[in-house]
Parts: structure tokens; C-alpha cells; sequence
């Protein structure tokens, strides 16, 4: 799959691309974690869902200019429904990574 590296608040995330029907509907299913400071931005998209996930997720979703539109963290695995209309993509990321990122609506992610 496709990597990337985005900065933001002065720290380096590596993200891998689902730009592809195919892997936009795998994303991170079955998957049992993310490597830290990495990330899966799932583009186009606006809505996720967690049906097979092992794992807690923060999403932070993105409008085509890579500015951050919403985040919702620690979404549930197997239970959880997300979506934010506005969004062009989503970025799915280890639950607790977009505080750890100290991330904000209105932020931009800029490629390094």
C-alpha cells in the first residue's frame, strides 16, 4: 500500500493510502493494530464503520485541503458508526494517537 509522511504540531506521521474501492473496504479490518505515529487515511470517504476491528481507533476527518473537520475518539470495535458530512477523507489512527498529536479541529496536515 501506498505511505505518506504528514507533519503536524511538529511530529512526523507515516500514513498508508486507501484510495482504491478495494482497499477502502478493507481499511484496518481483521488488522490487530497500527504501528504508532501511523496511520490509514481512507480517501474518498465520510463515514466508517467498525465491524471487524480488534482494536480501539480515534478518526479524524478531513477535508480535501487535509484541514481537520472532526475527530471522534476511541470509537469501539465491532460497535461503533461514524460520519461527518463535510469530511473528504478520513485519517484512522491507534486510539488516544489524536491526543497524542494534540489534535484540533481547524488543523492542517501538511506532506513533508
Amino acid at each position: 500500500m501506498k505511505q505518506k509522511k504528514f507533519i503536524i504540531n511538529e511530529k512526523i506521521l507515516t500514513i498508508e493510502i486507501a484510495d482504491t474501492f478495494l482497499k477502502r473496504l478493507r481499511g484496518l479490518m481483521f488488522r490487530r493494530r497500527l504501528e504508532s505515529s501511523h496511520g490509514l487515511l481512507i480517501t474518498p470517504c465520510n463515514s466508517i464503520h467498525m465491524m471487524f476491528m480488534f482494536f480501539k481507533i480515534d478518526a479524524v476527518y478531513l477535508d480535501k485541503n487535509f484541514v481537520i473537520k472532526k475527530i471522534v475518539r476511541n470509537l469501539t470495535p465491532f460497535i461503533s458508526l461514524s460520519m461527518c458530512l463535510e469530511a473528504d477523507s478520513v485519517l484512522e489512527l491507534n486510539g488516544g494517537e489524536a491526543q497524542n498529536f494534540n489534535l484540533q479541529v481547524g488543523q492542517k496536515f501538511l506532506q513533508c
